[in-house]
């Protein structure tokens, strides 16, 4: 399959201009598209345009990932509601470095490759560009009329906030872009997310007009949840692409817990597995879904390609501590970092280390931490066996709580039942 065909394939492709696969057929063609520093991490939602561009590189044609320093002063209206915060320069320059050492991860920047990956920062063209320089030389080519026919422009126009001058002018500053990087890397095609097909528009009317030269772009859909849900949050908000923000173990779960229906969608966008092996793991989950094999396929692709294989090896361990049969020497096994990991989200309680060193008898532990309402509710649900101690189930001989049972010399993982977890922190 040539590229075209490959993105169509995988339902990656939603707007297209005429001309672009034949393009890329013929020649190495130069491509490019721009990631927004509004965070100094990247998130799921830009994992699609990361792989365009990794497709893009792997068909031969090379890369260029703009990381928007001017545009990022600006905002893009596309898809908002209202106008953001515009950040400092000083929180912008940390964001870039932050998501070029990111985009480093994904794509090949070997210098002396013809199609090596090259970063480029629209803040370089446009530090030196005045105010009326640009109005005169970029301005004039593109009509109000031309700029208000764009949905994005419409829309908030529409809506009760409107828009400023300067988000107005955005779809002009994006254009420019695409225009500097044609008359100076010859970079002939851009790509990005739907919401961006009329700025990206813009661009290739620009060069039209300014340097009678022909542009091309085609666009991907923008990512959904067959509940309804927004892609890429939780309730607890982004899955970043930072192991910080979002630990590797969080965001396995996240690809672990897809619904079926969103797991067949992006077994084929998010990964680069090729279409015989999807096609095979599509066949093994109509016969079988319960086995949950493309959730755990696509959890596996993404948390190897975004962190490392160890951090996946350590997510599906972490997974067999809270869900499976793991012993008190897995827990044991685990770094403090890597055991506060798999709890998060697990109810946190304090008790005093004191209590412990003396030995604290298990029936006035399990009412005073709250774990369980009252002493009377502890005691039978201790008697009748339900209850564990560090994933060991806990016998009725055993009386007390010590501090020998500590992990890490600080915490006890209690588990009520089959599913409650408590992670209980002793303190001084």
């Amino acid at each position: 399959m040539n590229l075209i065909e490959e993105l169509q394939w995988r339902g990656m492709i939603q707007d297209i201009m005429p001309g672009t696969a034949e393009l890329l057929q013929k020649e190495m063609v130069s491509g490019y598209i721009g990631f927004d520093p509004t965070s100094d991490s990247l998130h799921i939602g830009s994992l699609v345009p990361i792989l365009l561009l990794v497709h893009l590189q792997k068909a031969g044609h090379k890369p260029y990932a703009l990381v928007g320093g001017a545009t990022g002063m600006v905002g893009d209206p596309s898809g908002k509601s209202e106008e953001r915060n515009l950040l400092s320069e000083e929180v912008l320059q940390f964001n870039q470095e932050g998501v070029r050492k990111q985009l480093a991860k994904f794509l090949d920047f070997a210098e002396g490759k013809a199609n090596a990956a090259v970063m480029v920062n629209n803040y370089d063209w446009f530090k030196n560009f005045t105010f009326l320089n640009f109005i005169r030389d970029v301005g004039k080519h593109i009509t109000v009329n031309y700029m208000m026919s764009k949905d994005s422009v419409k829309k908030r126009l529409e809506g009760e906030t409107g828009m400023s001058f300067t988000e107005f002018t955005y779809q002009l500053v994006q254009g420019y872009d695409f225009y500097w990087l044609y008359q100076n890397k010859n970079c002939k095609l851009q790509m990005g997310g739907s919401d961006q097909w009329g700025n990206i528009l813009t661009g290739t009317e620009l060069i039209r007009r300014k340097a009678g030269g022909e542009a091309f772009a085609f666009t991907c859909p923008l990512i959904t949840k067959a509940d309804g849900g927004k892609f890429g949050k939780t309730e607890k908000g982004n899955i970043w692409l930072d192991p910080k923000k979002t630990s590797p173990y969080q965001f396995y779960q996240f690809w672990l817990n897809a619904s079926d229906e969103d797991a067949k969608k992006w077994i084929r966008i998010f990964t680069l597995l090729p279409k015989e092996e999807i096609e095979t793991l599509l066949a093994k989950h109509e016969t079988a879904p319960h086995e949950r094999a493309l959730q755990k396929k696509l959890a596996e692709e993404l948390t190897c390609f975004v962190h490392s294989r160890e951090d996946f090896a350590f997510a599906v361990k972490a997974s067999e501590i809270l869900f499976g049969n793991a012993t008190t020497e897995i827990l044991q096994s685990l770094s403090e970092d890597q055991l506060l990991q798999v709890m998060e989200g697990v109810p946190n309680i304090e008790v005093k280390k004191e209590l412990l060193d003396a030995g604290y008898d298990i029936v006035s532990f399990l009412a005073d931490t709250q774990i369980f309402p009252s002493k009377g509710e502890a005691r039978k649900m201790w008697q009748a066996g339900g209850l564990g101690l560090n994933k060991e189930k806990v016998s009725i001989e055993k009386t007390q709580v010590t501090s020998s049972d500590l992990l890490k010399e600080k915490y006890l993982l209690v588990q009520k039942g089959k599913k409650n977890y408590y992670l209980v922190k002793a303190v001084e």
